[in-house]
């Protein structure tokens, strides 16, 4: 079912975000007995790995640009029949916790979330499976045209199928690349080289988790087949250091590294192209959690991820998650908690018997491919020497527009040793994307290593005027309130 504008009354789920796991967690907790809403910010479901083409670009098969594409169909068709409100293009910019079974998420309206209409969703239960975004290191002439994310790159294929470039250098860490770079091969593009700074060896050191998830080595093995076949080169402990062109992307200066990511003096290449697609893995995103109180973990390559229980359950009571924001490991991962936690739900609102065969089985196979993320996590960790493909003027905070010089200032001359100084002395991360771009980078220069908090007090860009229109707050419907359905004009 698709819902337009906001939602009134209390359902007894709300899921944010419309990829694999929210959408497992929906369809299951609906199919369990649950009144649930879906709040996405995109017109479609599918998020960023299911990523689809407007109807009106008439692509006659979007399934060829997609892995394992028969699991989202089934769960689409799984959705439609399930009563599952959808609440499409709506930006969600804060979650507001009334007690354990009380809950208000407030959204707005759009497809930029500038819709003059406010939006207050309440629900007995929340599960936040808000996925991650990509991590960006900084390095010289990062900011011309035609540089773009690897995971954008892809987003341009799946959705506009249109390439970023005719000649693109895909680089950076992670197995996002080898998965690119089949993409943009296939679909046209002339890839002259995947650049990865890590090297593969790094899965050797826990052949526990390799050996419980076989179909990960088929999976890139039919990524490295495909780069084969079209003679793609993979180079390894290497990176981009420079790009040049004079009004976009002309050609880029690839460097080996040693094994802190440092560059190797003397082994500069050149590599013409128009494009580059660069990223540096995922960061899970947590923020409207962490602006709730919830505990987080370190990850293996420096990020910071939410602690959840057994059941999903973030460490605020009534409060679950799902996918990325637990740690980033895949859509077949994602899916099996969205599916847990919708269980979980679904117990503790008593429709649902408890554990049984299916929730063992889901842990069992979530316990495995955890512990392949994390394998995956630690293969991929920038190493510490990255900051040296950096010069003074190389802008980090692109919203601010602050170089790496200030930055290295503010740690030498003022004595800033954390993210949060560099920030006050500097306005880096204090722009539009409030550090989600930068952060990473501003951390690692300020010295301390340790992830930036990821607690902002919006979870989204939010309009003025709608924080006006939101007044006075009300108090939220009795838990039988199921009825209503009207939109929520505020003032």
């Amino acid at each position: 079912m698709k819902a337009s504008g906001a939602a009134g009354g209390t359902w007894d789920l709300v899921v944010v975000g419309g990829g694999p796991a929210g959408v497992a967690g929906a369809v299951v907790g609906a199919e369990l007995g649950l009144r649930v809403a879906l709040v996405d910010l995109s017109e479609q479901i599918g998020g960023q790995f299911y990523r689809q083409p407007a109807a009106a670009l008439g692509a006659r098969r979007p399934q060829a640009l997609h892995h394992d594409w028969r699991t989202f169909a089934e769960l689409r068709e799984r959705l439609t029949a399930s009563g599952v409100a959808h609440l499409a293009r709506h930006h969600v910019w804060a979650v507001e916790r009334h007690d354990d079974t009380r809950w208000t998420v407030h959204a707005t309206t759009g497809p930029d979330g500038d819709g003059a209409l406010p939006v207050r969703v309440r629900a007995r239960a929340v599960l936040l499976a808000t996925g991650a975004y990509e991590r960006q290191l900084p390095f010289p002439g990062w900011t011309l045209p035609g540089v773009v994310g690897a995971g954008g790159a892809q987003a341009m294929l799946k959705a506009g199928l249109v390439l970023p470039g005719k000649r693109v250098v895909v680089a950076g860490s992670g197995p996002l690349l080898l998965a690119v770079a089949s993409s943009l091969a296939t679909a046209g593009a002339d890839v002259p080289a995947v650049i990865e700074a890590s090297g593969y060896l790094g899965y050797a050191r826990r052949p526990g988790a390799l050996a419980a998830n076989p179909h990960k080595l088929t999976e890139a093995a039919v990524h490295g087949a495909a780069l084969l076949r079209r003679r793609v080169a993979l180079r390894t402990r290497s990176a981009v250091t420079a790009v040049h062109g004079a009004e976009r992307v002309e050609a880029v200066t690839v460097s080996r590294l040693d094994r802190a990511w440092r560059p190797v003096p003397g082994t500069e290449r050149e590599i013409g192209c128009d494009a580059l697609a660069v990223g540096h893995g995922l960061v899970p995103a947590i923020d409207l959690a962490t602006t709730l109180g919830c505990a987080t973990r370190p990850t293996p390559d420096g990020s910071l991820a939410l602690v959840l229980d057994r059941r999903q359950e973030t460490s605020v009571r009534g409060l679950w998650a799902a996918g990325e924001p637990g740690g980033v490991g895949g859509a077949q991962l994602a899916c099996m908690e969205g599916e847990l936690a919708a269980m979980a739900i679904a117990a503790r609102l008593g429709r649902n018997p408890g554990p049984g065969g299916r929730v063992r089985q889901l842990r069992s196979r979530r316990t495995r491919l955890r512990a392949f993320a994390e394998a995956m996590a630690a293969a991929h960790a920038p190493g510490p020497g990255w900051p040296g493909w950096l010069a003074d003027d190389t802008e980090v905070c692109r919203c601010e527009e602050v170089p790496a010089g200030r930055i290295r200032e503010a740690v030498e001359e003022y004595g800033a040793r954390d993210a949060r100084t560099v920030k006050l002395l500097t306005r880096a991360g204090m722009g539009w994307c409030q550090g989600r771009m930068c952060g990473a980078a501003v951390a690692c220069l300020a010295g301390g290593g340790e992830p930036p908090l990821e607690r902002r007090p919006l979870g989204a860009p939010v309009p003025l005027g709608t924080l006006a229109r939101l007044a006075p707050p009300d108090e939220p419907d009795d838990h039988d309130d199921h009825d209503a359905q009207a939109p929520v004009k505020e003032g």
